[in-house]
């Protein structure tokens, strides 16, 4: 689409791409945070489930593109990377909330359970790279399988809010979740929710021109596609995710900051089975690199730290931030220059 574009026009659409997607992400934190009084299931849930989403849906349509253009590294590593680049996120939400360490602010059952979802589902498309290339009207089982344990955990994580068998311990830094005044669940939120899907489209409009943007990069400038998907496209397509958590922190609603990151990474991962669907020459999952593996141990890695985090619940790091905040970002930058160096 962009094949004959200068690398200045380029640019210029790719930074109006992401100032749209800065201000619909925006504007959706507000939206889903009063969806969660209004419907009852609470911030953490809605953070998780419909935030997450909703801000995953440029990327969505990034990877899919890819993946029809025959770029597979470009489609995995676009939703890979992302998750590396939005649980680095949730360290800059941890500098901006001086009261407490965040992850300690923010205790809630369901953002625990889905760390623990996401890091099942990062192992399924390791283990079917591993496993013999195999297809079913072209799609790999683990694509299959990743949709299902998705399910799973959505339907899993919103009955641990509503019967919960572990419960933290308060503390006067705890922010506890409760509905905000003029948003109860007595009051309609189909309004709201139609907002929310209408800024859905755009943040998916967007993530269109991002994808065409990165694919010509890649090949003007003769990048890897795993640079370009995990430095680029998957950055550009997260700053929802920023936007997002750091909006929720400043009004006070930790629980969908830390679930609206970890809900967005666990959505991310149905990007693998996005592009599965789109990659017609074989299973993505048999078409990656080594570029695209280290971002997926990476993400693993970041997840696992996080995870610690949130059960170990530190109240204030010697840095103002909690030790994982600062173990995440020192991750994240330290793969982003490996991947700088190996090109």
């Amino acid at each position: 689409m962009f094949s004959e574009t200068s690398l200045l026009a380029l640019a210029a659409i790719g930074l109006g791409a992401a100032v749209v997607i800065l201000f619909a992400g925006l504007r959706m934190t507000g939206l889903a945070d009063r969806i969660a009084d209004r419907t009852g299931f609470g911030e953490a849930v809605v953070g998780g489930v419909f935030l997450g989403a909703a801000t995953s849906i440029s990327g969505t349509i990034v990877s899919l593109t890819a993946a029809l253009d025959g770029r597979a590294s470009l489609a995995f590593s676009n939703g890979i990377g992302g998750i590396a680049a939005q649980t680095a996120f949730l360290a800059i939400a941890d500098m901006l909330h001086r009261q407490a360490n965040l992850e300690h602010a923010a205790a809630e059952l369901a953002n625990v359970f889905q760390c623990g979802v996401l890091l099942l589902l990062l192992t399924v498309p390791l283990a079917a790279y591993a496993a013999p290339e195999v297809a079913v009207f072209g799609v790999h089982p683990a694509s299959v399988v990743l949709v299902a344990v998705y399910v799973m955990g959505v339907v899993a994580s919103s009955r641990l809010r509503k019967s919960p068998m572990w419960k933290p311990v308060d503390t006067r830094e705890t922010r506890a979740d409760t509905p905000d005044e003029g948003d109860t669940p007595d009051k309609p939120a189909r309004w709201l929710i139609a907002k929310f899907l209408g800024l859905m489209l755009v943040l998916g409009t967007a993530g269109f021109f991002i994808a065409q943007v990165g694919a010509a990069v890649t090949d003007r400038l003769g990048l890897s596609a795993s640079l370009v998907g995990a430095l680029m496209t998957a950055v550009i397509t997260s700053l929802p995710e920023l936007v997002t958590t750091i909006a929720a922190v400043r009004r006070g609603a930790l629980q969908l900051a830390v679930g609206g990151i970890i809900g967005g990474n666990t959505f991310d991962t149905l990007f693998l089975t996005i592009a599965d669907i789109g990659y017609r020459d074989g299973s993505v999952y048999h078409a990656i690199g080594r570029g695209d593996l280290f971002w997926l141990g990476t993400g693993m890695l970041m997840t696992a730290v996080l995870m610690l985090g949130l059960l170990y619940r530190e109240k204030q790091g010697p840095a103002g931030i909690g030790r994982e905040s600062v173990t995440l970002l020192g991750l994240y930058f330290g793969a982003v220059a490996i991947q700088a160096i190996s090109g």
